[in-house]
């Protein structure tokens, strides 16, 4: 037992100990990072297989979990000897793009994924905002930097299967100049950024499409990204459901998903934490899809609607012998998708979120007693965007006739209509170097969407419309959602999309943009046939039906409704 002098002389060390004096690590916390969950992953099964890729010289590249980690690894080692801090990547859905994921948050540094389908000056435009030094870019989009700031070095992936000689390149040059670096002066991952010394701080931005604005960078988090990852392998069923382990019961996940679009909605992330397996998909390519879902047997893959609706139209269509989950998000689906998903055995689990959330943040949950309930209601059910996602709080509906900052929640009736708010663990952090907008996001301290939604009485949402997607004709309120579910059960449409014109007499108009299987079809029999659906009031009649070849989407899949609008006033040219 010390003397009253010794404890004497601890107690004043504690009490004028500097206040910056570092805090010993609790024993029971550590700070959350995914980046962890790759060396943990190589670890546990080395040679299980990660990543599966049909490369630019045609040849199919299968890489194991210790392969994976090992390039990734190196390309931390680069970054870290040579100080890059914010690294950006133009890259579509290839292995360069998942080794970047953990890489360069292993380096310590912040990625930057850009949408490679932007105008240039938009991607000269993000490269600049985020500040990056060090952009890596795969060979189709260079063309894209030219004329960018040439004192921010790049580094191009060639999309191969070699490593090393005449068909590698810079990319697979760094990574092998890391990996030297570690085994000079390195001590393995443990040298890494392998739990961040803060899990709230910044390791990825993530812009926004920029289609009627600027993109803007939504700042993700260690914390967030890690619960986000966490909530989909539990949503979407990621995680291996046989008791003893086999190949069979792997998670075979095929990226159709860009990776840039809100990092891939942190699957990439999920798959790792459960060993599973990444297919890379260059681009959406139906014939390859199909190719993969029966021969490659693909577990999961995520899309939106529109990609859903053209997968099952395609002529590779076919029932598949295992059940695969489909994660569909972007636009509200229709009934119908779901039906002719279920019919093909392409389960949806349909899930709801934006940019600012990580990517999902809702999800439809299937109820034992729907299975009791006729077809139509069954699927109009399954269409809800549903209830918040496990490591989220409670999703609400707010009313939007009061004054700022007030949050007031809606009736859970099914009828009012209010916009959709968040909060919570996987909520954004806010927008980089734009404190305006991101006080605008969080009035009232609630994530806003800007998406308009009833609140039914078993707590899930359902989406009517963006606030200016909303069709006011006569007084009368039209979601454009709504209508295009409706217009969408004509046997022999294909997609819809219903923007709002101008009328002189009841203010606005719905106006219908469609693509056809039947190529009979005329716009006239469209109306005619709406006229005397039961399930379409008179005012929601479109006046106008107009056949196109193909409706205008994103990156993800996502109609853009704002180049519908210029087609509607004779643009069009506008994308």
């Amino acid at each position: 037992m010390s003397g009253p002098q010794s404890r004497l002389s601890k107690i004043a060390s504690h009490l004028w100990a500097p206040h910056d004096a570092p805090k010993p690590k609790p024993h029971n916390r550590a700070e959350m990072t995914p980046t962890y969950f790759l060396p943990r992953a190589a670890a546990i099964e080395p040679h299980a297989e990660a990543i599966v890729h049909t490369t630019v010289n045609g040849k199919i590249l299968r890489r194991s979990y210790i392969e994976y980690a090992d390039r990734a690894r190196g390309l931390a080692y680069y970054l870290k000897a040579h100080g890059y801090k914010r690294v950006g990547i133009l890259c579509p859905n290839t292995p360069a793009f998942l080794e970047c994921l953990f890489g360069i948050p292993a380096a310590g540094a912040v990625h930057v994924g850009v949408n490679y389908r932007l105008k240039p000056e938009d991607v000269h435009y993000v490269f600049t905002h985020s500040e990056v030094d060090l952009i890596i870019v795969d060979r189709e989009y260079l063309h894209l930097l030219d004329g960018f700031n040439p004192a921010i070095r790049r580094v191009v992936d060639e999309d191969t299967d070699a490593t090393e000689g005449e068909l590698s390149g810079e990319f697979d040059d760094i990574i092998r100049q890391g990996l030297d670096w570690d085994r000079a002066y390195g001590s393995g991952w443990d040298g890494l950024v392998t739990q961040a010394p803060d899990e709230d701080e910044t390791t990825a931005l993530a812009y926004t499409s920029g289609t009627t604005s600027r993109p803007k960078g939504v700042e993700y988090t260690h914390r967030g990204i890690y619960l986000a990852s966490i909530a989909n392998v539990i949503e979407s069923g990621l995680n291996a459901s046989k008791v003893m382990m086999d190949e069979e019961a792997r998670c075979r996940y095929l990226t159709t998903l860009p990776l840039f679009h809100a990092t891939g909605w942190t699957f990439p992330w999920s798959v790792v934490s459960v060993r599973g397996t990444h297919y890379c998909l260059r681009k959406i390519d139906y014939d390859e899809i199909w190719r993969l879902l029966t021969i490659e047997r693909i577990s999961h893959f995520n899309a939106a609607p529109t990609v859903c609706t053209l997968l099952c139209a395609s002529q590779n269509a076919v029932e598949l012998p295992q059940p695969v989950r489909v994660t569909v998000a972007a636009s509200p689906p229709t009934p119908m998708l779901f039906q002719k998903m279920i019919s093909l055995n392409l389960m949806p689990v349909h899930v709801y979120g934006m940019t600012e959330t990580y990517g999902p943040l809702t999800k439809s949950y299937f109820l034992p007693e729907w299975h009791n309930l006729p077809p139509d209601e069954l699927y109009r059910k399954m269409a809800r965007q549903g209830q918040g996602y496990h490591t989220s709080d409670l999703v609400r509906v707010i009313k939007t006739n009061v004054e700022d900052g007030q949050i007031i929640d809606v009736k859970r009736d099914g009828t009012e209509i209010g916009e959709i708010v968040f909060t919570g663990n996987i909520c954004c952090k806010g927008y980089y170097k734009d404190a305006d907008a991101t006080a605008a996001l969080f009035e009232g301290g609630v994530l806003h969407s800007g998406d308009l939604a009833v609140w039914h009485p078993d707590n899930s949402i359902q989406i009517l419309d963006r606030a200016k997607d909303i069709i006011i004709s006569g007084g009368e309120n039209i979601s454009s959602v709504s209508l295009e579910s409706m217009l969408a059960q004509h046997p022999g449409i294909l997609e819809v999309g219903v923007v709002a014109v101008p009328d002189s007499h009841y203010g606005e108009r719905p106006k219908a943009y469609i693509t056809v299987t039947d190529k009979a079809l005329t716009g006239a029999d469209v109306i005619k046939w709406a006229k005397s659906s039961p399930h379409i009031s008179g005012f929601m009649v479109p006046r106008e039906v107009e056949i196109v070849d193909a409706l205008p989407k994103n990156a993800t899949g996502k109609m853009q409704k704002n180049v519908l609008r210029e087609w509607a006033k004779g643009n069009r040219n506008a994308n």
